[in-house]
């Protein structure tokens, strides 16, 4: 008998796949800060700031709508109304979500930043359980989380600015983890509405012009043009393309607990190589904040 599933649905490829998304949106912590350095782009340019993620995820969505043209994926979409939904989860998934991350971002540590974002992936696997019937909250779930927010709130503790809640700085990563967590939501919806992949390329191109026209109007630019800044923005879209389109496919045709918790190794590979390319200071509890996270994910993902 033929093996229907899909290669998105088998365990070993769900674990790749997802594998490699985390893996690339953790160096997408320390590249935004060299690129705002390159760049010339500093704390107070905000139209600059969004002008650069713009950029980014249009040129992104760009090139996941090509490839799916290429291999000759559906660009229908179901019906002219399911267009609102689509711009409503552009609007969610990428310009707010990225609005509030680069700007956290500037006014945060890399590290800090990534340990404190995987608030978001926790928030996912607790609320799918409410929305979708595949997801069932367990108690594995339940201790996975909680093992996992327990090293968010480690980040915040001790004395000093490694510990001290800013506004804007930890205030907008939380934010932009809300808008994270509520966009995985929406993903299954967006695939009963049109092809994921073709789905994923809109999200990414109209939230990312989304950015760049209220950018524009705050007089925002990239003040100096450099090889190297292209160099690291040229990456940045290609993580954007590669991680969405891997991670919004997983979302669509697995439960979404299952998946999303891989994003808790985010925080890891953004604490490391934050540390690493940026030179900022280690701290213990980075280091067990991330195991913590890393042990959210096998309770949740072990078997019985």
């Amino acid at each position: 008998m033929t093996n229907k599933t899909s290669l998105f649905q088998r365990p070993l490829w769900v674990t790749l796949f997802a594998l490699t998304a985390a893996i690339a949106w953790g160096w997408a912590y320390p590249l935004i800060k060299l690129g705002f350095a390159e760049f010339g782009i500093t704390q107070a340019m905000t139209g600059s700031k969004m002008l650069f993620a713009g950029i980014r995820f249009s040129m992104a969505g760009l090139i996941v709508l090509a490839i799916a043209a290429i291999t000759k994926r559906k660009f229908q979409v179901a019906k002219p109304t399911d267009w609102a939904y689509i711009l409503t989860f552009a609007l969610l998934n990428t310009t707010l979500h990225y609005t509030c991350f680069y700007i956290g971002l500037s006014y945060s540590e890399g590290a800090r930043a990534a340990i404190l974002n995987s608030l978001g992936t926790f928030l996912l696997v607790l609320l799918a359980c409410l929305f979708f019937k595949s997801d069932r909250l367990t108690t594995k779930k339940i201790l996975g989380c909680a093992i996992g927010l327990t090293g968010i709130l480690i980040l915040n503790m001790g004395t000093g600015s490694s510990s001290r809640f800013t506004l804007m700085g930890d205030g907008m990563i939380i934010l932009n983890a809300l808008c994270s967590a509520f966009a995985g939501l929406m993903t299954r919806g967006l695939s009963r509405r049109v092809d994921v992949f073709v789905g994923t390329g809109y999200s990414l191109f109209f939230g990312g012009i989304l950015l760049i026209i209220p950018s524009l109007l705050m007089q925002g630019t990239l003040p100096h043009i450099t090889a190297t800044g292209l160099i690291i923005l040229a990456l940045l879209i290609g993580i954007s393309a590669l991680g969405f389109a891997l991670y919004n496919k997983l979302l669509s045709c697995n439960p979404v607990g299952k998946v999303a918790i891989f994003n808790s190794l985010i925080p890891v590979v953004g604490a490391i190589t934050s540390c690493l390319c940026l030179g900022e200071p280690f701290y213990m509890k980075y280091l067990v904040a991330a195991l913590l996270a890393m042990c959210g994910i096998y309770i949740i993902n072990r078997g019985k």
